[in-house]
């Protein structure tokens, strides 16, 4: 089960142009959004360790987006 909050989910499906967004659509989207979240979390953290950091910054997520294309 992902940890993504289905409100902002079901936000964002409308925003996209849905008139209704289904409950399973809400959580097949933030069980996506929480797996690719958590790949990027886990190559920024790769890209911090290598620049010797404990800290993960943002140039390490925009460069893990980068990596993970």
């Amino acid at each position: 089960m992902s940890e993504i909050p289905k409100a902002p989910v079901a936000r964002i499906i409308k925003e996209s142009g849905a008139e209704r967004v289904s409950e399973d659509a809400k959580v097949a989207l933030a069980d996506y959004l929480d797996e690719v979240a958590r790949n990027v979390a886990k190559e920024a953290n790769a890209v911090a360790k290598i620049a010797k950091r404990k800290t993960v910054k943002a140039e390490d997520i925009k460069l893990a987006i980068k990596n993970l294309k």
